[in-house]
Order: C-alpha cells, then structure tokens, then sequence
C-alpha cells in the first residue's frame, strides 16, 4: 500500500480521497469540521457506487481511510499530500507550512486551489520545489483532468513524480508550465459563466434554457472532441484555416459581454436562484450528485468503448491493470491448466442495473461473452489471429440465474473447458460473488473461416492449447447444471 494524505474535507477533499482509496491508496485525512467523517462518508460512497464500474477490469483492494487529530499526523510517511483548504491566501501559507513541517522532503505536496499561482503558494515556503497547483474537477473521483501548474523552483523529477501518480490513478495531468491566475479551464469556463450572467439578467434566457443549450448541443461535442478539434471538423474538407477565415470575422461583432460583467445585486442573485429552483428543485443535492454520476459513467463508458477522448484515458488503465495480471496472461504462463481459469473480474456498473436494483439478464450473458473473449485470447485467438482470418463462433448458449448481483458487486467468472479439438470448443462459466454463485453460462463455439464463414479447423497452435486445458480439466466432476434444457426440473 502506498499512502496519501488529504487535508482539508470538503466536496474536493472528500473526492480526492474517494480517489486515492478505490485505487488501493492507504489514506489520512485531517479536517477539523466535526461532521468531516460523515460528509466525506457520502463523498466515498458515492464513489464506491460509480467509479469501479468505469472499468470492466476490478480497481486494486480499497486502501485503508483513516482520520487525524493533526496536519502532522496526517502527513506522516505520506508519498502524496493534497491540500483542498479554502481559497484564502493566508489559510493555504498556514496550511503548506505545517504539512512542510510534518511530511518527508520527497513527497509530492499538490494544492487543489482553482484560482492562486504556485509562485504564490511557494512564497515563503521552506521547500518551495515540493509544492505545486493539482486543481480538480468535481466530482474528482470520476473526472480525470488535473491541471498541474509548476514553476522553476519545481524540480523536473517531482513534477515527472507527480504526473506518473496522477496517471496512475485514471486521471490526466495537464501540465501547465507557465502559470497565470485561474489556470486553464476555469478561466474558459469563466468566460461562459460572466455572458450566460448577462443572458439571465437581461431576460434573454431563463437558467435552465442555457444549461438545455449546454447539454444538447455543444457539451456533447465539447466532451469528446474539445473546442479547437470541433471547430476543425466544422471547417470541413478545407479544415481549420476555411473556419477561421468563415468565422473569424464574426469576433468583431457584438456577439458577448465578455468584458462587461453584470453587478451581482440581490435582485440578480434571486433572480438566477429562483430560477434555478424552478429548474432542479424537485431533486436535493445527493439526488443530483447520484444522477450526475450515473450520467458521467454511462458517457465515459461509451467513449471508452470507442477509445476515444476521457474513455481512451479509462482504456490505458484497464490495460495497466491488467498486465502483469493472471487476467493478461497467455496459455503458457498458466501452470495449472486442471484449474478453473479466471476471465473476469470486475465491478458491476450503474448502468447494468434495471428496474429491479440488479444486473439485468442481457449484462449477464455480456459478462460471460467477455469471458469466452478472454478465454479465446488466452489460447491464442487473439485480435491479430482473427485479423488473419479465423475465429470462434458462439453456436449455442444457455445461462442459469441463480442469485442477485447489484451496483458494485464484484463478480469474478472462472472459464472451464468441458470439451475442445479440432473445430469444436465447449466452455462452462461461473460467476460468483466470492463464494455466493450467482449464475454459470454454458457456451458451445465453432472454430470458423472468416473467408467462408464455415467451420474449419483451429490453427495448430490454437487447438494444443485449447485440447492442454480439455485434457487437463476431462477428469473433474461434470458440473451441476451442465446441459441442462430451460425448464427442466431444478
């Protein structure tokens, strides 16, 4: 276990620490607010619910939380420090100098801070190389940008240090070299925030029309494409530069008030908030936290299956997680092939849930698809070998539900080979819940010619393998429910 230190346990707070324990991190955290412990509570929870199921490969074993007395007790033997005070200058300088005080030389010390530079954070600082700008994205759990802000007195070795963490972690550092007030994205957003002000404040659109502007329009492109790789695409065949000569005149009309920001008089501020309330007030804030995450997994799960933008990042951990892993090796790597072999192990995802509150019937047999998957790439059939014309056809399928599987659970499925040679492979899945089973798959494939789209033979190689595993499991018990017609008596 490797272990970080969280300070400060607020909305940030809470999600970085939600972040470091789901990833296998040993955590402590000081906060001297006495509900500390209960809101960061929901905060994890909520991230237990929602992160493990971004992945279809199960996160490392949830780290140990615990909760200090003291900065100094919380920073002890830690590798990582996040400070996520509030925004006020002299509180973060109190702040980093005690944790200066407590930590070891060589720790990463990040400041969640969305607004100060690091120059302002290291001012005064007796290690000023340690510290640095880390500034999240709520809910931090789940969205993976952190804008990394460094300045010279940051030696090249902590910054390389932090960003290897961050990655880590299934998130992406953005490393900003030159630092200016706000950073990055913020100060985008920023920018939106100040004309859509103005839109409400002069009638021009009431607060949920812009977030229905937002949501249905150009948030789906900004999520997977950005702002520049977007306008690129609208430039069609001639690309950017026919945008910008398009477009580019339209930056000298009177389109925003980007400069000219609205007084927040009482007026205004009722105004947005009544507004606001009409919009989203039949939901209290855990509801929304729950949709939101519900809705954040299900995009990043789409574009993870499109390896593409947020999901290409998700993608590069599911990978990480399992090299090195008994779910990465190959046939020869395996020394007992009498064993039923493990092809998956992960968390269920919110969105494999139905109307019930558990894993519905399709994601049952999906679950037991990626196992033969897997299985068929254990011995060889691999996307290259298919690329070269051959593979498995499933012919016939049948999968007994016998227990409940929820939001979370984490199922494993081992793969066992009833039968296999030549043209013919018979595999018998089990899913369980530790040692609760809750379904087994029985699933018969045909090796095929993806020229004539005919059973053929298996390529050598492919079939030792396969007949390695059907040889060695041929003596084991016939399991219960094998070949078993629907229907039939339990």
């Amino acid at each position: 276990m490797t272990t970080g230190a969280v300070i400060g346990g607020g909305v940030i707070g809470g999600g970085w620490a939600a972040r470091f324990l789901l990833n296998g991190w040993d955590v402590q955290v000081f906060d001297p607010d006495p509900e500390a412990v209960r809101k960061i509570g929901i905060v994890i929870d909520n991230a237990r619910r929602s992160l493990p199921g971004l992945l279809d490969v199960a996160l490392p074993a949830e780290g140990r939380l615990r909760f200090c007395d003291s900065i100094a007790e919380a920073v002890d033997g830690a590798r990582w420090v996040q400070e996520s005070v509030p925004e006020r200058l002299e509180i973060k300088h109190r702040t980093l100098t005690e944790i200066q005080d407590g930590c070891v030389p060589e720790a990463v010390i990040g400041s969640s801070t969305s607004g100060f530079k690091p120059s302002q954070l290291q001012d005064g600082a007796a290690r000023p190389g340690q510290i640095m700008v880390c500034h999240p994205f709520n809910p931090v759990y789940l969205l993976p940008l952190v804008e990394v802000v460094t300045t010279p007195a940051n030696p090249p070795r902590i910054v390389a240090e932090a960003s290897d963490v961050l990655r880590g972690l299934g998130m992406y550092p953005l490393h900003l070299a030159r630092e200016i007030d706000a950073h990055v994205a913020d100060r985008l957003l920023e920018a939106v925030w100040r004309e859509a002000l103005w839109l409400v404040k002069d009638g021009i659109a009431t607060t949920e029309e812009l977030d229905d502007a937002i949501r249905y329009g150009f948030g789906l492109r900004w999520a997977q494409m950005g702002l520049f790789e977007t306008y690129r695409v609208a430039g069609g065949e001639a690309g950017m530069k026919h945008f910008m000569a398009q477009f580019g005149p339209a930056l000298k009309w009177p389109w925003t008030r980007l400069m000219d920001v609205p007084e927040f008089t009482e007026e205004l501020v009722d105004l947005i908030a009544g507004q606001s309330d009409a919009q989203s007030g039949q939901y209290d804030i855990r509801e929304l936290e729950r949709i939101r995450d519900a809705n954040l997994v299900a995009m990043l799960r789409a574009l993870k299956a499109r390896d593409w933008g947020a999901g290409a990042l998700l993608a590069g951990q599911e990978r990480a997680l399992r090299a090195g892993h008994e779910l990465g090796q190959r046939a020869a790597d395996v020394q007992d092939p009498a064993a039923p072999v493990l092809t998956v192990r992960r968390a269920v995802p919110l969105d494999w849930t139905d109307y019930n509150g558990h894993m519905n019937e399709a994601k049952y047999l999906q679950a037991f698809g990626d196992a033969t998957d897997r299985f068929m790439e254990l011995i060889g059939c691999d996307a290259a070998y298919i690329a070269s014309g051959g593979s498995y056809f499933t012919a016939e399928t049948h999968i007994r539900h016998l227990d409940e599987a929820h939001v979370g659970t984490v199922i494993e499925v081992r793969t066992r080979v009833l039968g296999g040679g030549g043209k013919k492979m018979h595999l018998w899945h089990e899913m369980r819940d530790g040692d609760r089973l809750l379904a087994t798959g029985e699933h018969f494939l045909l090796h095929v010619s993806l020229d004539t789209r005919r059973p053929s033979e298996a390529h050598p190689e492919i079939d030792a393998a396969l007949r390695r595993f059907a040889e060695a499991q041929s003596d084991m018990p016939r399991p219960e429910g094998a070949g078993r017609a629907v229907g039939a008596p339990r």
